[in-house]
C-alpha cells in the first residue's frame, strides 16, 4: 500500500481548506443581498407593529412588497439626531440596522433615528429603536411616543436567545401592551425612563410595568436598554415638544 507523506497530507488539506472558504465567502457574498432586505423588512414590520399596523401581514401571500407600501404610507417621515437633539446628515435606516454598533459608543457620540407616523386620528408619534443586553444576547425593539414626546402610545420588543416561557417573554403582547399610557418625564420635567418592577408594578405607577415572572435578568436588562437609548432623545424630545 502506497503511503503519503506528512509533506502531501499537509499541502493536500490545505488545498481542501482553501477551496472550501473561498466557496463558503462565494455563498455569503450571494446571499448577502437576501439577508440584508430580510433584515429591512423585519426592522420595518417592528416599526409599524409598534404603532399598530401590518396587521394583516400573516395573510398577504407576499409579505416583502405588503409591509414596504405599508411602511411608505404611514411612515412620513425618517431621521436621524444627534445628543443635542439636533438633525444630522445620516439616513434614519440605516442607522437603525447598525443600532449595534451605536449603542457601543458613548451617548455624545451616537446617531438617534426617529420615525414619524402620520395618525389619521390627527398629531404624529414619534418612533425610536432600543437595544440592549438580555441574560443570553442581545435584545432590541421600538418605542412609540405620542406627539407629546412623553407618553408610550406602543411598544415592541424582541430578542435572540432569551429562555423560552420566561425571559423570551419580552414579544409577548401581554409584556408590550402595558408599557402604552406609561411616561418616561415626571412631573417636574425630568428624564426617568422606564421601571420594570419585580412582583409588579403599582396600578398608578406612570413609569413602571410589571416584570416577567421567573424572567428577572432580561427583565432588568430591558430596562437599563430603555434608559439608556431613551436618553439620547431626552434633548430632542423637549425641544421638539416646546415648538409644538
Amino acid at each position: 500500500m502506497k503511503s503519503f507523506s506528512n509533506t502531501y497530507i499537509f499541502v493536500f488539506s490545505l488545498i481542501m481548506v482553501t477551496i472550501v472558504a473561498i466557496l463558503l465567502s462565494f455563498v455569503s457574498m450571494q446571499l448577502k443581498p437576501r439577508q440584508l432586505m430580510n433584515m429591512e423588512i423585519e426592522r420595518k414590520q417592528d416599526i409599524l407593529r409598534s404603532v399598530g399596523k401590518a396587521e394583516q401581514v400573516s395573510e398577504v401571500s407576499d409579505k416583502n412588497s405588503y409591509i414596504n407600501e405599508e411602511f411608505g404610507k404611514f411612515i412620513t417621515d425618517a431621521y436621524v439626531v444627534d445628543f443635542n437633539g439636533n438633525r444630522v446628515e445620516a439616513d434614519a435606516f440605516d442607522v437603525t440596522l447598525k443600532i449595534n454598533e451605536e449603542v457601543r459608543k458613548a451617548p455624545e457620540e451616537r446617531n438617534y433615528p426617529v420615525f414619524e407616523y402620520a395618525d389619521p386620528a390627527g398629531g404624529n408619534k414619534y418612533i425610536v429603536p432600543v437595544m440592549g443586553k438580555g441574560l443570553w444576547g442581545p435584545i432590541w425593539g421600538y418605542v412609540a411616543f405620542n406627539s407629546d414626546l412623553n407618553t408610550i402610545s406602543g411598544a415592541v420588543f424582541d430578542h435572540k436567545g432569551e429562555t423560552p416561557g420566561l425571559g423570551a417573554d419580552i414579544n409577548a403582547k401581554w409584556f408590550q401592551e402595558p408599557f402604552s399610557g406609561k411616561t418616561i418625564f415626571n412631573d417636574q420635567g425630568e428624564f426617568v425612563s422606564i421601571t420594570v418592577v419585580k412582583g409588579g408594578a403599582a396600578p398608578d405607577d406612570p413609569h413602571g410595568v410589571d416584570a416577567i415572572s421567573g424572567g428577572t435578568i432580561t427583565s432588568k436588562g430591558l430596562e437599563a436598554m430603555l434608559k439608556d437609548c431613551l436618553a439620547g432623545y431626552v434633548n430632542y424630545f423637549k425641544q421638539l415638544a416646546n415648538n409644538q
